[in-house]
């Protein structure tokens, strides 16, 4: 399927796998709309899709955290664009720690962002999505979602119910009004995401393993991400599972 003039939302779009997918859709001809909490960081963003890929991209500054911020992004996506083709919930946190350390703050931030985000961001666009039955959501969860390590206990929890929460929607949505769901599942992904472990003991511990890995990219992510979305309508890409070659579990 031709994804050429679709409008797609991309939540965490100011780095990482947000950043390289916007960059991909938009050089396949898609209209990208822009939300992260870092405003400059889009608008270079949008400066480099417009002139590299000559793409349409509309920035929106929200926290996926806050339903009104979400109503934002779409209300200016459809006064811009019209319509709203779909979403990306890619915006998350990773700041693993060892339960007995007690980082409760990081929990409770973990749960807002990674799994009442998702359910923020399907809440706003399934109105429009229901009402013009079409329409592509995908969950960016995590190989943490299926399987689980030392220090991930609420990391992992929150990415296996993002599997979970698309599986169901995937259930209800795609039989009865065309809106096709998937699950993106990847491996240790080299982004910023470690950069919030405030952790030593699992800095020392975890991240250590990774050293000598050859990470995926963000790019590769973007692709699994075009594939899914490219697939003609009777096909619904249920999950994309991507580990590094390297990684073994």
């Amino acid at each position: 399927m031709s994804i050429k003039g679709k409008t797609v939302i991309i939540t965490g779009a100011s780095s990482g796998i947000g950043e390289a997918t916007a960059l991909k859709l938009a050089g396949e001809g898609m209209n990208v709309v822009l939300t992260a909490r870092r405003k400059d960081r889009l608008e270079e963003l949008k400066s480099k899709i417009e002139s590299e890929n000559a793409g349409k991209a509309l920035v929106v500054e929200g926290d996926v955290t806050k339903k009104a911020d979400f109503e934002k992004v779409v209300k200016k996506t459809k006064e811009e664009f019209k319509t709203i083709d779909a979403l990306i919930n890619n915006a998350g946190l990773m700041p693993l720690s060892y339960v007995k350390n007690l980082h409760t703050d990081e929990w409770d931030q973990m749960v807002d962002v990674n799994l009442k985000g998702v359910l923020n961001g399907v809440a706003a666009v399934l109105p429009s999505m229901m009402e013009q039955k079409s329409g592509n959501i995908i969950n960016i969860s995590s190989s943490a979602g299926r399987k689980i390590y030392p220090g991930g206990a609420v990391y992992c929890a929150t990415k296996a119910a993002v599997k979970m929460f698309s599986e169901g929607l995937r259930q209800e949505l795609a039989p009865k009004f065309n809106i096709n769901v998937t699950s993106i599942e990847p491996g240790f992904v080299e982004t910023e995401l470690t950069s919030t472990i405030t952790d030593d003991e699992i800095k020392e511990d975890l991240l250590s393993n990774f050293e000598e890995m050859t990470p995926l990219q963000a790019e590769d992510i973007a692709e699994s991400i075009f594939y899914a979305l490219s697939q003609p309508k009777r096909a619904n890409i249920n999950d994309v599972y991507i580990m590094p070659t390297e990684q073994a579990q």
